[in-house]
């Protein structure tokens, strides 16, 4: 996709509110991996997202700086919850100021920690997930998060293209390629789910948690 498509493409869909538009440039400024934030585009299709699943409770893997979150707490109900983890306890000081200063603070819990270990603690049944965390260690991620889904939840995996390495045999060697070609190769055979690569950004993979086996 090019600029100017891409140009068009925000034209036409639902305007970025304001203050997400300044975490998106702060997160660029600020922070050396700026493009992970999931920006314009995809944030107000995971708010879409959320508004048409309609989960009470749902997980996000890897907050980053949190723009992923709000775009997603923006779509839950009054009484709904998005737990979020970040491994990386260096990011906590740039985040956390941005999540409560947010207008949907109240609908989100931000936790450091690697949720593999720590979300089943929580002893909560979700209705919907979204991972973003390390690439390395998307299929063990994948396996926590569909034990704690409810039937008929749904997954969202970040990602999965990963900038189109994943069909490019010069990137073979490197463990993150690795992790998100592992990943996708189990997706595609596991009978447990449904699922459908969308190709917005660097792949954003849909997966719906079947009701019987």
């Amino acid at each position: 996709m090019n600029s100017e498509l891409e140009e068009y493409i925000l034209r036409h869909s639902e305007a970025e509110p304001e203050y997400l538009y300044r975490l998106w440039r702060a997160t660029n400024v600020h922070t050396i991996h700026g493009r992970m934030a999931s920006g314009h585009l995809q944030g107000r299709l995971l708010k879409m997202l959320v508004e048409m699943i309609r989960p009470k409770r749902i997980l996000e893997v890897g907050t980053f700086s949190g723009y992923s979150a709000i775009s997603m707490a923006e779509g839950l109900p009054e009484d709904g919850r998005l737990y979020t983890f970040e491994i990386n306890d260096e990011m906590e000081d740039f985040t956390r100021p941005w999540i409560e200063g947010s207008a949907v603070a109240d609908k989100i819990e931000f936790i450091i920690g690697d949720a593999l270990e720590e979300a089943p603690k929580l002893g909560i049944t979700f209705d919907m997930a979204f991972i973003d965390g390390d690439k390395r260690t998307y299929r063990e991620c994948y396996e926590m998060v569909l034990s704690i889904l409810r039937p008929g939840g749904f997954i969202l995996a970040d990602n999965t293209l990963w900038d189109g390495h994943v069909v490019d045999h010069a990137y073979d060697n490197d463990h993150q390629t690795q992790g998100i070609e592992a990943f996708n190769d189990f997706i595609a055979q596991d009978n447990r789910v449904e699922k459908v690569i969308l190709p917005l950004r660097d792949g954003l993979t849909l997966i719906r948690k079947k009701t019987t086996d």
